[in-house]
């Protein structure tokens, strides 16, 4: 929606510079005569106006809009930061580091990783308290966001009301099952919550 949106404003300028050259073209030729030396200028000028107003300022709104999209996008996945940090040091193999705090915020490829990890390993007591415990802390800020999600996009809601419910579940969780069944429906579904970009 949002690319056909900038499809026809670019349309738009093109036709509007198209016609303004047009018009340039014909008052140099027909210029002098009566009929055209007072209406081709304005005619003229009308184009160039509606290049730059209907152009150029709804490229920068839309450029602006993109920006905003992009900013709620970052406040929402740095709400599960905390989660996907002790996810990450519960999957960490010995002598590694732990991710930077701008990849568990930003980066899409990072949920998919422990998904993948998460399929070949057992997460021990102390790991498992941790996300239990962090998913309770963070349940009611997830709730709160649901609005924030809603200025991105519908869909983008949806899949964040999957996640505030699958913090839930793990939050509520009462054994290691329903635990990781829980962990992983969370990861699931904020992949497809990044899938769907900003």
């Amino acid at each position: 929606m949002r690319t056909s949106n900038a499809f026809y404003i670019i349309l738009s300028m093109a036709a509007l510079a198209l016609l303004g050259i047009g018009l340039l073209s014909w008052m140099i030729v027909y210029g002098k005569e009566p009929v055209f030396e007072n209406l081709t200028p304005e005619l003229f000028a009308f184009a160039l106006e509606g290049f730059f107003l209907v152009g150029l300022l709804s490229l920068l709104q839309l450029s602006r809009e993109r920006a905003h999209r992009i900013e709620l996008w970052l406040s929402l996945r740095g709400t599960l930061r905390g989660f996907l940090s002790k996810l990450d040091i519960a999957l960490l193999p010995p002598h590694a580091e732990p991710a930077p705090t701008a990849v568990l915020e930003q980066d899409p490829k990072i949920v998919r990783r422990y998904l993948r990890e998460l399929q070949g390993s057992r997460l021990d007591l102390e790991s498992m308290v941790a996300l239990k415990t962090e998913c309770m802390d963070i349940l009611g800020l997830a709730r709160d966001m649901v609005p924030v999600a809603a200025q991105v996009s519908a869909r983008h809601m949806r899949w964040w009301i999957a996640i505030v419910d699958s913090i839930r579940q793990v939050s509520n969780a009462r054994s290691r099952e329903q635990l990781e069944q829980g962990v992983t429906l969370l990861l699931e579904n904020i992949n497809e919550f990044d899938s769907l970009g900003y």
